[in-house]
């Protein structure tokens, strides 16, 4: 595929994946290896873009008062650190991806889950869980080079912890603020790189892709469709990472 064409792609990925309160960082990463040789850039390109799509999904879902600090502080609280040490652990480019591709591997499959297994009994989660689970998550985050949330969102709505949009809207946030966190890490690592040309031009393409997917959530459509295909992107990019760095193989 040309590079031209990365703007057009990654809009699409913004829409998809701001529909259901994700950033995109997976599949940013996973289309930049094939275009960019400079490991850190992908990274901190990534990193950028998802803090433009999640802003724009925060901002919506805090002024159509769905998001609710009260409800979701604990699970900030240890992901913020949590997430800026693990920009500091060094792997190599292979390790990497094989991390990414396993846990997006797990992440999609429990994406799937919740829209085939419809029974389970609500769980309620005190605030040592929260902050344990968001501090475990905000780790792999700083590692993988991601926000999180694809990772936080399915286990809650699997979970029926509460209705997916409220869900949907810790997502972004959790993402929001472990992005930035990571963001600091690689500057302080001194691994932030970035390739402006190309930057400017995806960051307009997954603005307005973010911005017409949050409008889609928060206009309360029925986005079970997008939902699904969202988690096969997500299994997706997951079995082509592995398969790729872990045996060469290209799908």
């Amino acid at each position: 595929m040309p590079i031209e064409y990365l703007p057009i792609v990654f809009f699409l990925i913004a829409l998809f994946y701001s529909s259901v309160g994700f950033g995109g960082g997976s599949s940013y990463l996973a289309i930049l290896s094939l275009f960019l040789t400079d490991f850190y850039e992908i990274r901190s390109t990534a990193l950028i873009l998802n803090i433009c799509v999640v802003t724009i999904g925060t901002f919506v879902f805090i002024r159509n008062r769905v998001f609710s600090f009260k409800m979701f502080w604990p699970f900030l609280v240890l992901s913020i650190p949590f997430a800026y040490v693990g920009t500091q652990v060094r792997l190599s480019q292979k390790a990497f991806f094989l991390i990414l591709g396993s846990a997006l591997i797990l992440a999609g499959i429990f994406m799937l889950l919740r829209f085939v297994k419809q029974k389970l009994e609500s769980k309620e989660f005190n605030n040592t869980k929260k902050l344990l689970l968001g501090g475990s998550i905000g780790l792999l985050s700083g590692i993988s080079g991601i926000g999180g949330g694809i990772f936080l969102s399915p286990v809650l709505n699997l979970l029926k912890w509460a209705n997916p949009r409220v869900v949907a809207s810790l997502a972004s946030v959790f993402i929001l603020v472990n992005s930035l966190s990571g963001l600091v890490g690689l500057h302080v690592a001194g691994t932030f790189r970035l390739n402006q040309s190309l930057m400017l031009q995806l960051v307009v393409a997954v603005v307005l892709g973010g911005s017409l997917g949050s409008y889609l959530s928060n206009r309360k459509f029925n986005l079970k469709f997008l939902g699904i295909l969202t988690s096969i992107l997500v299994l997706y990019v997951g079995l082509r990472l592995i398969l790729l760095h872990g045996f060469g193989v290209k799908i």
